[in-house]
């Protein structure tokens, strides 16, 4: 029998590459995504994508997503409890899954804390696409057929005018050297809405561009229901 496996879904770019990489294995099923929200801004933690294009995702990917809430500034105490809570909810209603699937590429010092909070927890963390060359994981993204958007950008290691810029080789040409191609130091986050592996595209028009924490600079990203209407 496959394994049943969870991912640690953000809606980005990695998370996508991670589903499909192990949408490929036959010794592994992915059975639903676990993604950390803040509800006080009804987004995406971190990547700052609102939960209805969360939601239209799992549809589009066939999958249930199961939230971890937390509010913003919480405590590595508070992101266990979150997470724990997640898990628990995706095993009532999937049954026993004890493997869980992150995009982690290269940061030795983020896979510690996930394999330290996993055995803290009593789950077995995997990471697909550790070590792999991020240059050809990010064209390999773009040469698939995937469309996404730059959601926030650390304005201290990218310029801010690339929130909001669709993620193509045009993109990947127009970074500095200094940038990671997939953003693997917090560069930027990306938001996902087509691909191979979606059902339909998700209609989404650029929104608001917003600097939080006079560093980070996020583009909203809406759903066509919330466009603005043409003038």
């Amino acid at each position: 029998m496959p394994q049943p496996v969870l991912i640690a879904w953000s809606g980005g770019k990695d998370s996508t590459l991670t589903l499909a990489t192990l949408r490929a294995e036959a010794a592994v099923e992915v059975v639903g995504l676990l993604t950390t929200v803040a509800p006080v801004h009804d987004r995406i933690s971190i990547h700052g994508v609102r939960r209805s294009i969360l939601q239209a995702q799992a549809r589009a990917l066939g999958l249930p997503v199961f939230e971890a809430p937390l509010q913003p500034q919480s405590s590595n105490a508070d992101y266990d409890t979150a997470w724990a809570a997640a898990l628990s909810q995706a095993q009532a209603v999937l049954g026993p899954v004890h493997h869980v699937a992150y995009g982690d590429l290269f940061l030795a010092d983020v896979r510690q804390f996930r394999e330290a909070q996993a055995d803290r927890l009593g789950i077995t963390p995997i990471f697909p696409l550790w070590g792999l060359d991020t240059a050809r994981l990010a064209r390999r993204f773009i040469s698939d057929g995937y469309e996404a958007y730059l959601t926030c950008v650390d304005t201290t290691q990218l310029a801010p005018e690339f929130a909001g810029r669709r993620f193509d080789e045009g993109l990947l040409a127009e970074f500095p050297p200094t940038v990671d191609p997939c953003g693997e130091r917090g560069e930027f986050h990306t938001c996902v809405v087509a691909g191979p592996m979606f059902r339909d595209r998700i209609p989404v028009t650029l929104g608001e561009r917003v600097r939080r924490e006079e560093r980070f600079e996020y583009c909203d990203l809406l759903p066509r229901d919330l466009a603005p209407a043409a003038a």
